[in-house]
């Protein structure tokens, strides 16, 4: 039977009282969240997402340890390694549709970060730092950000009638996974220097060894 044929013999069969819940989760999973009504209007609303978790965590993307021996100090150009990358994803999904800008800028505000909303890479050619080194000591040059990664819901207004529907849910596991990163940032660690624990800079401070 078709979608619409579905829908069609569902609106006739139940009552809008009889559309709640929206969708069934896993027995093993928490409850998802929901639209605030079973009904939509699709003429208005076109689907509505919500996030459902959301993990923060650094990641070096690029970075080149060096020392800085006697008779060495100075300016410095140097090209940095790439270790890791980041790219923005839906459902393991490097590449999806605008619609879901909605639900990074969500992210962003759960998190309090600048995230990414749409496809996006931290992958580079290549990253040139120029630094100055006055003192002698182990460094590391890095660049990194901060991967954001969780869980989503997306519900779509299946029309019944002009101005009449419900909301499914459109994920076939109850919830979708996202990815996305916050801004770039670019910096120095030195060996003797410690850095606040479980920073970016901390991270990439690890990187240089035997500190």
């Amino acid at each position: 039977m078709s979608l619409t044929k579905r829908l069609a013999a569902t609106a006739a069969a139940v009552t809008v009282a009889a559309l709640v819940p929206l969708t069934a989760a896993p027995a093993s999973a928490t409850t998802l969240p929901a639209p605030p009504s079973p009904t939509c209007n699709p003429s208005v609303d076109t689907f509505w997402d919500e996030v459902v978790s959301a993990q923060v965590d650094p990641v070096v993307t690029e970075f080149l340890g060096f020392t800085v021996a006697p008779g060495t100090t100075g300016t410095y150009q140097k090209s940095l390694q790439r270790v890791d990358s980041v790219s923005t994803s839906v459902n393991s999904s490097r590449e999806f549709t605008a619609e879901f800008s909605g639900l990074f800028a969500k992210v962003g505000l759960r998190t309090s970060l600048s995230v990414a909303s749409t496809r996006a890479t931290t992958e580079t050619e290549t990253v040139t730092v120029t630094q100055q080194f006055n003192e002698l000591g182990r460094y590391g040059l890095y660049r990194g950000t901060r991967k954001v990664a969780g869980q989503f819901v997306r519900y779509t207004c299946a029309r019944t009638g002009p101005t009449t529907g419900f909301w499914i849910n459109t994920n076939p596991n109850g919830a979708g996974t996202y990815t996305t990163f916050a801004d770039i940032e670019l910096g120095t660690v030195v060996c003797t220097h410690p850095e606040p624990a479980g920073s970016l800079s901390a991270l990439a401070r690890q990187r240089i060894g035997n500190c």
